[in-house]
């Protein structure tokens, strides 16, 4: 049971590492007891392991789950393999965005989506949103979950919920100004994109009053250059958060900006090392760094019984640090003595978008990093493919100075690779409402 006040959340949060796995033990086991004799898919691939756990480490046991798996073999009715009840017990139709590959269908019952506000009250609770808070959402409002559960929680909370689905950018720049909206619920791409408008109609979003901007479904809330540039243009505070349809809202953002805290209370975390697929146990540290192993992240649900997810390969790539006292504060202030688990960085990327060039790792984010600190780059576009054994790769920018030369020499200087950039149109590349389709794989397609 997720705890219902802010204060009782930061008390839990400053559970020590060994009360806090001693509560993740006790709720896995209950989730497998609940789950077990009528989840067909998790009682076939855990048919040959203990139904029962007498320690965390025996869950690096259990076989890891991955989306693949997930999808259902009938397209005409795409039932998720990991349903526990019957279909007529489900209040919730969702999917993932699709954006790589066939969209996964998830259901969720009452119990279920009471527990996704439920954890959204800890993203709220970072982002200091209250009841006198007036909240524009937007997106869509269509099937892609969004931030559909968003939206409960903060009507749970009191606030006010502003819908801002079907309209155009103009729109809901409006709409924002005449509620008078305190906080705005968004991707940083979309984030970005008003910025763009505002300036095109000379609209200082500044003079807005908005002053949190929650952020979610791309990395960009943990590059310090976007995040800096959002905050700059609308004058207010930018919160990162992480979440994903299989999973539930896993993370958000630490006060002091450093990367992402995971929701360990209701999320097992693990980390398999990169480079040998072995688990890392991060170190305990009071001090964060922007080193350290590079990770997959693997994650356990522990609250959502009807469409559990054991041991699930999110595909997103970090390097965990844990923290002692005084190493982590929510937007609600100080929690104490604190060792849950710290994304340094947020999550860097996906596993499937790591570049390989001329034998170095590279992600979309770090370029996405180096090119928000020029101002005058609107929008950008990343293409790799496959030359020979190595990843080339060729960086598209919409540039006001008409100067690629001094972003090559840029990226360059930081990445230690020479790159091709290349000067696109202004107003050429795609503009997003939703997820920025900013990096096109081709490695794939030759």
């Amino acid at each position: 049971m997720v705890p219902s006040s802010a204060e009782s959340r930061r008390r839990f949060e400053s559970l020590d590492r060994t009360a806090l796995e001693a509560y993740q033990l006790s709720r896995l086991n209950e989730m497998l007891a609940a789950v077990l004799p009528t989840n067909r898919f998790y009682a076939e691939k855990l048919a040959h392991f203990p139904k029962r756990l007498e320690s965390l480490e025996q869950l690096a046991e259990l076989p890891m789950t991955s989306k693949e798996e997930l999808l259902s073999v009938d397209v005409k009715q795409p039932l998720p393999r990991n349903l526990t009840y019957p279909l007529e017990r489900y209040v919730r139709f969702h999917q993932t965005s699709g954006t790589r590959g066939r969209p996964l269908a998830v259901y969720d019952t009452a119990s279920d989506w009471q527990w996704w506000v439920d954890c959204w009250q800890y993203v709220l609770d970072a982002a200091a949103i209250t009841s006198a808070d007036r909240v524009l959402l937007a997106f869509s409002f269509g099937p892609f979950i969004g931030f559909w559960s968003a939206h409960e929680a903060i009507v749970a909370r009191g606030g006010m919920v502003i819908p801002g689905g079907g309209m155009d950018t103009r729109a809901r720049l409006n709409l924002i100004s005449r509620s008078a909206a305190t906080a705005i619920f968004c991707t940083p791409t979309y984030a970005m994109h008003m910025v763009e408008v505002a300036e095109t109609h000379n609209v200082n979003l500044a003079n807005f009053g908005v002053r949190t901007i929650v952020v979610a479904g791309e990395p960009g809330g943990s590059v310090p250059a976007t995040r800096q540039r959002i905050e700059a243009a609308w004058n207010a505070r930018v919160i990162d958060h992480s979440g994903a349809t299989e999973v539930g809202p896993w993370g958000y953002a630490d006060s002091q900006q450093r990367g992402l805290h995971v929701l360990e209370s209701e999320f097992i975390a693990e980390f398999l090392s990169v480079e040998t697929g072995q688990r890392i146990e991060p170190g305990i540290s009071s001090l964060v760094s922007g080193e350290g192993p590079l990770a997959h992240l693997v994650l356990t649900s522990l609250g959502r019984f009807g469409l559990p997810v054991i041991r699930y390969r999110t595909c997103d790539l970090a390097r965990p640090q844990w923290l002692s006292t005084g190493g982590l504060s929510t937007g609600g202030g100080s929690i104490g003595t604190n060792q849950f688990v710290l994304l340094v960085g947020g999550v860097l990327g996906r596993a499937d978008d790591m570049m390989i060039v001329r034998g170095v790792n590279i992600f979309p984010g770090s370029i996405e990093q180096i090119l928000r600190s020029f101002p005058e780059v609107l929008e950008f576009r990343i293409t790799v493919r496959k030359q020979g054994e190595m990843d080339e790769l060729v960086v598209e920018v919409e540039d006001r100075l008409q100067s690629p030369e001094r972003i090559a020499h840029e990226l360059q200087l930081q990445l230690g690779l020479k790159v091709e950039v290349r000067l696109a149109a202004a107003m050429s590349l795609p503009r997003y409402d939703g997820k920025g389709k900013r990096f096109v794989d081709l490695r794939g397609a030759q």
